[in-house]
């Protein structure tokens, strides 16, 4: 039987990307964003930490270009 390879490569960049679209009154808008962040030393990270950080950046960053959108368009109204 083979032995069961233990994979030994760590991430050295994070990357995500979030995308969201909305309906304001008869129009679409779709809104992206996408950062990368560097681990510095991935012994002293905690990596499904950082994980967790810039999902909550990225998403963030979504819901307030999708608010700024539907402010604008309501403002216009």
């Amino acid at each position: 039987m083979a032995q069961e390879y233990i994979p030994k490569a760590i991430p050295s960049v994070i990357k995500a990307t979030s995308r969201a679209s909305i309906k304001v009154r008869d129009s679409y808008y779709t809104v992206e964003y996408c950062e990368e962040r560097v681990i510095p030393d991935y012994d002293e990270v905690n990596i499904d930490k950082e994980r967790q950080a810039l999902w909550d950046a990225v998403n963030r960053e979504v819901d307030n270009q999708i608010d700024e959108i539907a402010e604008a368009v309501n403002a216009q109204h």
